[in-house]
């Protein structure tokens, strides 16, 4: 069952991490691994919110997703995407790019360099704005309870994950900024530049967010509708057209789950760039780990469980929060991309362990009897 569904996952590993031995030495083959580690763990929730989707769309559908869905997620958003923000970042044409990332690595470096301040401002907010909407909301599970108890009741504030958001730009332009000035102002560019592509990343974050909220509302309409027309079968006596209302419901899922997976895929591109430039290795380990999202996503679908491991999606969204303050950095100071990706494995790691350890004492407790459950799982739901 498991080489079944994850065969694929496991082969392109072998390749991917193969290829970049050669292409780079031992210290590509650890880059490529961090990046499909840190793909993984940050599309986890994708993949149960995935599934979740998924499991309610007949086989014919579910074949589609797994087949044209993985070209566009791989790809498209993990292949495609990085190129053409290296691309407009640099100015330079898509094809040239990856021109210059095979045939001219040092003058690729240079101009990636210097596009480095809007890439890590767009990526930095975006990023941001993830981990941000995430903490500022009041849940019923809870892993680091002393910050998101207080910071989810903060969350009903209208708008206050923007006004955040908006007000780290101001603070990193300015410093930006002061730091050109002290400097004899050679850069005074950077500081608009670094403002301009925040607010570029602040609104593509929004217009994501709105696609997707669209494709919801849209895919619940749906859902009405077939519901109704079921019940009006089923009080006439009349056979449903239920080819069609499935097809139409199956139809507007797989749209929302297109932009879903794009969604959930920019945090994955745009954290690549803080552990490396390199088109290529950021291809091989987003290609990895996107196999994995989807093998998962197959694996939560036919095993019928998806959220055992209830810290995972905290951990991943923990680990957003430190690469978006990390792309933040590095538009002034250098950090070694290895312990960019370290952060994100470790918080990853944490939540896993956490989960475990809760999921003992809910067993625990349950074995016990029902008296001290309530406490066995207070005394677990958060740290």
């Amino acid at each position: 069952m498991l080489l079944k569904t994850f065969g694929w996952s496991f082969a392109v590993t072998a390749l991917g991490l193969v290829a970049a031995v050669f292409y780079g030495g031992w210290q590509a083959f650890g880059i490529v691994a961090i990046l499909s580690v840190l793909e993984i763990s940050l599309s986890f929730d994708n993949a149960v919110i995935n599934a979740g989707i998924l499991k309610k769309m007949n086989a014919f559908w579910q074949k589609i997703f797994l087949t044209i869905g993985v070209l566009i997620a791989v790809f498209g958003m993990r292949l495609v995407f990085p190129v053409v923000i290296v691309a407009i970042s640099a100015k330079l044409g898509p094809i040239e790019a990856i021109d210059l990332s095979f045939n001219d690595a040092d003058r690729y470096r240079e101009l990636v360099t210097d596009a480095h301040p809007s890439i890590a401002a767009f990526g930095g907010m975006f990023l941001m704005m993830i981990f941000l909407d995430f903490i500022f909301e009041d849940r019923d599970i809870q892993w680091l309870r002393w910050i998101e108890r207080p910071l989810g009741k903060l969350g009903k504030v209208d708008m206050l994950s923007v006004c955040v958001a908006l007000i780290v730009l101001l603070i990193a332009s300015m410093t930006v900024a002061t730091h050109a000035h002290q400097h004899g102002g050679g850069h005074t560019d950077k500081a608009s530049t670094v403002l301009l592509s925040g607010i570029a990343g602040l609104i593509t974050y929004l217009i994501v967010g709105g696609l997707s909220g669209f494709f919801e509302d849209k895919l619940e309409e749906e859902e009405e509708r077939e519901n109704e027309a079921e019940e009006e079968a089923q009080k006439s006596g009349k056979p449903v057209s239920a080819v069609l209302l499935a097809g139409k419901a199956a139809f507007f899922m797989f749209l929302y789950l297109e932009v879903l997976d794009a969604s959930f895929s920019f945090d994955g591109v745009i954290g690549a760039f803080a552990i490396t430039n390199e088109i290529v290795l950021m291809a091989l380990g987003l290609g990895i780990g996107a196999m994995y999202v989807r093998s998962l996503t197959v694996y939560l679908v036919r095993q019928g469980t998806l959220d055992d491991y209830v810290y995972l999606e905290h951990g991943a969204h923990y680990a957003i929060g430190a690469l978006s303050v990390i792309l933040l950095v590095t538009i002034r100071y250098q950090i070694n991309e290895i312990i960019t990706g370290l952060v994100g494995v470790v918080l990853i790691a944490w939540a896993f362990w956490s989960s475990v350890r809760r999921n003992k004492a809910l067993a625990a407790a349950e074995g016990e009897g029902p008296g001290s459950t309530d406490s066995k799982a207070e005394v677990s739901s958060g740290v």
